[in-house]
């Protein structure tokens, strides 16, 4: 882990950063988060993050703290000596400091941000042969478009994949699948990428965002349609997005081969556009 974080205003050493008993994000889970990529130096979408913090901020009334995020992660990238490779910058905000009761505290009182950058390496062998996946279904609240960082039924099912030697936990609601525990799920089906709309089931994935844009702009056909555990199983390709998974190619589900095991073309190509999108070798280059 990198040696320095910022909290509460100041930058220090990880070992001496602490929160407050009474932080209303460690009692009742009330903050929100974001994570960007960097690339030696470089951030990732950092527009289409922000953008989303602010939207996480809004939807829970929180005001968003008068900071300067990407200076304050510049500065953590460069102490913690990242500049020269990929890293991982972790922001929160919870509502603060204040007398532990349901209801928001009195206006006026300081927001908690933390803010971390640590090293990153990318999954690559794991991109270019592709992953495993189970299903389980879809437990969490239903807003799922604020990025909390309330993630008990994320944390449990992320477990049950880990125990069954998978990479990820696809999640299902009403027999249709809204995303993974960390990732958002693509299909290719009749040669068509499919995806849950957009809405309170799913968070809305800066990554899935950028690949579907990609797809157009490509000539590959995309719906915002969710699928159902048949059409699933049965796809050409499944695939998972996010900050951390890229473009990652699924090859089995539950124990059973999805395109016939190995990554198909649609995934290789998508994600051959996002490495250059984001400036890193390409899966299997």
């Amino acid at each position: 882990m990198s040696d320095l974080v910022y909290l509460g205003g100041t930058i220090v050493p990880r070992g001496r950063a602490a929160v407050s008993i009474d932080d209303r994000g460690f009692l009742f889970g009330d903050a929100v988060y974001e994570v960007i990529r960097a690339v030696r130096g470089r951030f990732v979408e950092p527009e289409r993050h922000l953008r989303r913090l602010e939207r996480s901020l809004r939807e829970i009334s929180l005001p968003a703290p008068r900071l300067d995020l990407l200076r304050i992660a510049a500065e953590l990238i460069r102490r913690n000596g990242l500049d020269d490779r990929e890293a991982m910058v972790y922001a929160q905000v919870s509502r603060g400091v204040a007398v532990r009761q349901h209801a928001f505290p009195p206006g006026g009182t300081d927001p908690t941000v933390l803010v971390t950058a640590t090293a990153f390496a990318p999954r690559t062998e794991l991109l270019a042969k592709g992953a495993a996946a189970i299903t389980l279904p879809d437990l969490r609240w239903s807003r799922c478009d604020i990025k909390s960082v309330d993630l008990l039924p994320n944390v449990l099912a992320a477990q049950r994949a880990a125990e069954a030697d998978a990479f990820e936990a696809i999640l299902l609601r009403d027999g249709k699948v809204t995303e993974a525990t960390r990732s958002n799920v693509l299909a290719v089906v009749d040669g068509v990428v499919r995806t849950h709309p957009t809405g309170p089931l799913i968070l809305p994935g800066i990554t899935r965002e950028v690949v579907l844009e990609l797809a157009c702009a490509a000539g590959i056909p995309v719906r915002e349609d969710a699928v159902g555990l048949d059409e699933l199983l049965a796809a050409e390709e499944v695939l998972l997005t996010g900050t951390t998974a890229d473009v990652m190619p699924v090859v089995a589900i539950d124990r059973r081969a999805v395109g016939g095991g190995r990554p198909g073309p649609v995934g290789r190509r998508l994600g051959t556009m996002l490495a250059g999108r984001i400036g890193v070798p390409a899966p299997g280059a």
